[in-house]
């Protein structure tokens, strides 16, 4: 298959699933952010397991499944515009201490699920 295509069907999966659990999220905490808090974070430990498997279980993997898999899926999963306008949100509704601990939580929250997917992606 063609890296363009995998890519494209891949995005459009990634953004219906991202919509998915960002609504079920959004409807269950009611804080701003609650649902791209969520899926960036799902998609960072995601994206750490997927490259982890395969590269320790599966290195011959043809290079449209792992981009269809990480910068399609995965990236039409995650969002860095949703986390900033989100961000945003918080400081604009007079609240900076929410929006700062939104960011740090997801920056660091996000590597470290990120880290935690490789290393569980290579021991598999």
């Amino acid at each position: 298959m063609p890296i363009p295509i995998a890519i494209a069907l891949g995005g459009a999966a990634g953004s219906l699933a991202r919509y998915a659990v960002a609504t079920w999220v959004g409807a269950r905490v009611h804080v701003g952010g609650a649902g791209t808090f969520a899926v960036n974070i799902i998609g960072a430990l995601a994206i750490g397991l997927v490259l982890g498997t395969v590269e320790s279980r599966f290195p011959a993997t043809p290079r449209w499944v792992t981009l269809g898999l990480t910068t399609g899926i995965l990236g039409g999963f995650t969002t860095f515009s949703a986390f900033a306008y989100d961000a945003v949100g918080h400081v604009e509704a007079g609240n900076p201490t929410q929006a700062a601990v939104y960011v740090a939580g997801t920056v660091v929250l996000g590597i470290a699920a990120a880290a935690g997917g490789l290393a569980l992606g290579r021991s598999l």
